[in-house]
């Protein structure tokens, strides 16, 4: 069976102040950041703010009143079930404009770096059993070749490096997305973590999806939190970058006006995936930005540099797929190749499959099948590039077809004539342009 999210052993809620494992000076400062940047006055709405518990909030907003930075408003505020009002007193306001002025973080308390640590083992991306039924079910929409999936299941239960290289137009990205969707289990991602007092934002909801929000209801008897609500619970999460992606995107990034940090793509991505799609296309050569993951995929950790210089290590737990239309030879040597845990070539479709494909498009469609048609396909135009057939070409075709049709008031129905129209835009005739 496959590890589901209730399998998924929950970061405990903190019970004491101790159980934070923050400097009591740090927590002190988050609550007045927070009182001061948010319009929050009782109890409830500041623990939600900072995601601690009730009495752990209580207890530091009683740590600011001990040394007048909090006063008690004397008012029980209607609006928040007659709960205390608090302010800061002048003190306390000049203490949160020094905090700011240190760094402009509030609300959430971090989760300290060696205790994310221990959930990351809990929720390990290497603790997931993938069988091929559930592989098959994420894929099922796709036509693959039978001894893919037997090449691809052992590489996804591995949670290990995947290098997957071919010709374009073939599916490398579709499968990459199909394995994101087998495992559909769930995790918890810190909304932010500390380090030697620098705390880095890792929550980010582009790359983290289906949240669930956690509240404590001061209503309730047994308020019993289901979880640390410093962190959310979401699909295991997936980055996918291509082009555009250079070794800085690696590094933490410092914003010098918050003087905060925000985690790297592959921190973002731990317990999910990390696709590094059109390896080959970026500014880095390939081999650099391979030497740049040996460390974190052989050791399961990653380095990782502060402002100031300071080196420190951080959990690295991702399943990385490297996706090529290049021969692996021409891009790595064999050192970076033997690193590179399963190498798994992605052809195009042979005839066969390639007619199965082209059906299931022309069905989903609309598009009417023409045996004349798909006989002056395969027989005509085919052989001008001698017979290399495409996943992508399929719904190519029968999209170039569709926007004739439309354009002509005809019905969908595919003729030799379309398949000669649809062909034109698929490839550009070999030709001296003069100028």
């Amino acid at each position: 069976m496959n590890m589901q999210a209730s399998s998924v052993m929950a970061p405990p809620p903190p019970k004491r102040l101790e159980d934070v494992q923050l400097p009591s000076v740090m927590m002190r400062d988050i609550v007045l950041k927070t009182l001061f940047r948010k319009n929050t006055n009782v109890v409830t709405d500041l623990a939600r703010a900072i995601c601690l518990p009730i009495p752990i909030t209580q207890e530091l907003i009683d740590l600011a009143r001990s040394q007048s930075l909090l006063e008690a408003m004397g008012t029980l505020s209607a609006s928040a079930g007659n709960e205390m009002s608090y302010q800061l007193t002048d003190s306390g306001k000049a203490r949160a404009l020094d905090a700011l002025a240190q760094s402009e973080y509030f609300g959430a308390m971090p989760v300290p770096l060696h205790v994310y640590g221990e959930q990351v083992k809990r929720q390990s991306i290497k603790n997931i059993h993938i069988t091929r039924e559930q592989l098959t079910g994420a894929m099922g929409h796709l036509i693959l070749p039978p001894d893919l999936l037997s090449n691809l299941g052992p590489a996804v239960g591995s949670g290990r490096s995947i290098l997957m290289y071919g010709p374009p137009g073939n599916g490398k990205s579709s499968i990459s997305n199909g394995i994101r969707d087998a495992m559909g289990d769930k995790i918890y991602v810190p909304r932010a973590i500390e380090y030697s007092g620098q705390v880095i934002t890792v929550y980010d909801p582009i790359v983290h999806s289906s949240a669930e929000e956690q509240i404590d209801d001061p209503t309730k008897l047994r308020r019993t939190n289901r979880f640390d609500s410093r962190y959310v619970i979401c699909q295991r999460p997936t980055v996918i970058t291509g082009g555009e992606l250079s070794l800085n995107m690696l590094d933490l990034v410092y914003n010098p006006t918050a003087r905060t940090y925000q985690a790297p793509l592959q921190l973002k991505s731990t317990g999910g995936i990390f696709i590094v799609d059109d390896l080959g296309r970026q500014a880095e050569p390939p081999q650099k930005l391979v030497n740049r993951w040996i460390v974190p995929l052989e050791e399961s950790k990653d380095i990782l540099s502060l402002q100031s210089g300071e080196k420190f290590e951080v959990p690295f737990d991702t399943l990385v797929i490297f996706s090529t239309n290049f021969h692996p030879n021409e891009i790595f040597d064999n050192a970076a190749l033997r690193r590179i845990f399963f190498k798994i070539k992605i052809d195009g479709p042979g005839q066969e499959d390639f007619l199965k494909i082209f059906a299931m498009v022309a069905r989903k469609k609309n598009m009417q099948l023409d045996e004349a048609s798909l006989v002056h396909l395969l027989k005509n135009k085919y052989p001008t590039i001698k017979n290399v057939y495409a996943n992508y070409q399929p719904v190519f075709l029968i999209d170039q077809m569709i926007a004739v049709c439309d354009f002509e008031g005809m019905p969908y129905k595919m003729s030799p004539e379309l398949i000669d129209r649809a062909w034109a835009n698929m490839f550009v005739k070999d030709e001296a342009i003069v100028k």
